[in-house]
């Protein structure tokens, strides 16, 4: 009877890969699996775990499977308890699991054997990992079957997908989040995906009938999702796009991503809302600033201390990027009067003008006397440290006066989209302003609204300066301030109190 029971379970999980879930999660990890149960819509649990399903089944036509989802979603997971799923039905699959790094990949390979080293597991399926098999990004089954992990941008040598002349399932090319975020906006890198993808990727799946899947947030409108949705790759995918907010303004993931976190994300961070979330990237010639974004303050704020940033052109041409010099003061934002605990940008001045690089200097002192005279003078000048820039940086290194910080430009910052996109929650959520009769107000505002994704605006020097002002003092938080400062006239005021004092008890002392 005991056998027959556990004969039953088995069957029962071999046939559905979300009750294989609901009952090797809880022994893996000690929580329930909760399937999401959003109003008015079908649950993405179960609309992942119905794709996954028939490709399992190669009832898939062209055996290729894309799956657009929301990062947070859980899809890693039903994934990974996929592959395990399909393993306890075919023990001789062959699976490549690739991501954007190697270490992500290894990281989903050590959960699919974990589950598979479950004694529950091996007890009900009979399946085993070899004893040999010590490493996470790569392990074997008694029966022949594989898992290695691999990045999507590196060499994939040795390894295949799937076994070539069966009518049944026999493994997968699975392809997690194919590009890294914060490296999606190089063309370079994005393309470097994109064409290992065409020229080895695909290559590995070792038949006809060897599932191709592809699941993942959107990040790009040129990134690899795209370029398989688009049929350029020579097949028709089948598709399951899931958006986090549907056509009735239902929230796909209530438990774990309410509609009103949501919406402060579409409000705040639109580019990444539109991509990440609703799997439908802006174009990237679409603006990034908004005019809106920016505060417009008739009474100067209390500035706690004030710095400024300095982006140099490499020449005088009418048709090349601009020197531009921007005065920043960073002040607590206040609302009704009272203080909320967050910090803004009060965009002071700026001045934009094309010189020759021998003219660098004095112009740059003029701006920085001008700005001395502000009621809190300067205590930082930070510049790019490119070719002019590194000029002007030494220029002025002789002057004590002058408190200098470099910034350098590497690749691990990204390009500049990148460096946009990081700073462009904070003007979304209106912690940049200026004031109100600026002479510099349209110009800088006109000159952020024209600045996109994709770098099709024409100049970005002003641009520049506002994003490294924002990471200097709101990302980084690098400024060194302080809100107690001596208030001298107070001072003054108590030493004259206390000679009054003194005075008072020598007349009474002497007479006089």
């Amino acid at each position: 009877m005991f056998k027959e029971d556990n004969e039953r379970l088995a069957a029962r999980l071999k046939g559905s890969l979300l009750e294989f879930t609901k009952f090797f999660y809880p022994i893996l990890t000690g929580r329930k699996f909760i399937i999401s149960l959003p109003t008015g819509r079908e649950s993405h649990h179960i609309i992942i775990a119905k794709a996954l399903t028939q490709a399992a089944r190669l009832e898939i036509p062209n055996h290729r499977l894309i799956i657009n989802v929301s990062p947070g979603s859980g899809k890693s997971t039903l994934l990974c308890f996929w592959v395990a799923w399909t393993m306890a039905n075919n023990p001789d699959s062959r699976f490549l699991y690739i991501s954007y790094s190697k270490v992500l990949a290894a990281k989903h390979t050590e959960t699919i054997k974990r589950i598979m080293q479950l004694a529950q597991y091996q007890y009900l399926f009979n399946v085993r990992i070899r004893h040999d098999s010590k490493a996470k990004e790569y392990f074997q089954t008694t029966k022949g079957g594989a898992v290695a992990a691999f990045g999507s941008g590196g060499a994939i040598t040795g390894q295949d997908a799937g076994l070539p002349g069966l009518e049944r399932f026999s493994g997968a090319v699975i392809i997690d989040d194919a590009h890294k975020p914060d490296e999606v906006h190089s063309d370079t890198i994005r393309q470097s995906v994109i064409d290992n993808y065409r020229e080895t990727i695909q290559q590995r799946a070792r038949g006809i009938s060897v599932p191709i899947i592809f699941i993942g947030q959107r990040l790009h409108e040129d990134d690899l999702a795209a370029y398989l949705l688009s049929g350029k790759d020579g097949y028709e995918w089948s598709k399951v796009i899931i958006k986090s907010i549907d056509e009735a303004g239902n929230a796909m993931y209530p438990e774990a991503q309410p509609l009103e976190m949501l919406l402060k994300k579409k409000e705040h961070d639109s580019y990444v809302f539109a991509s990440q979330y609703q799997q439908d990237p802006i174009p990237a010639g679409g603006a990034l600033f908004k005019p809106e974004w920016f505060v417009m303050l008739n009474e100067e704020p209390n500035v706690l201390c004030t710095f400024i940033t300095c982006d140099t052109a490499e020449t005088s041409k009418s048709y090349n990027d601009a020197t531009a010099f921007s005065f920043w003061g960073l002040y607590e934002i206040e609302s009704f009067g009272i203080k909320t605990g967050q910090y803004g940008l009060h965009w002071i001045d700026t001045l934009e003008c094309r010189i020759e690089p021998k003219d660098l200097k004095p112009t740059f002192l003029d701006f920085w006397q001008e700005c001395m005279r502000y009621k809190k003078p300067p205590q930082l000048v930070a510049i790019e440290k490119k070719s002019t820039g590194g000029t002007l940086l030494s220029l002025l290194d002789e002057i004590r006066a002058i408190r200098l910080m470099d910034i350098p430009r590497t690749r691990e910052q990204g390009n500049k989209t990148k460096r946009f996109l990081e700073v462009q929650p904070y003007i979304a959520e209106r912690r940049v302003s200026f004031p109100e009769y600026g002479r510099h107000v349209k110009a800088c505002i006109d000159h952020m609204s024209k600045i996109t994704a994709n770098e099709t605006h024409r100049w970005d020097d002003i641009a520049d300066t506002a994003a490294d002002a924002i990471k200097i003092a709101l990302i980084d938080k690098t400024l060194i301030y302080t809100t107690n400062a001596p208030d001298y006239e107070k001072i003054g005021q108590n030493i004259n109190l206390n000679q009054t004092h003194i005075n008072r008890l020598r007349r009474n002392a002497f007479g006089r």
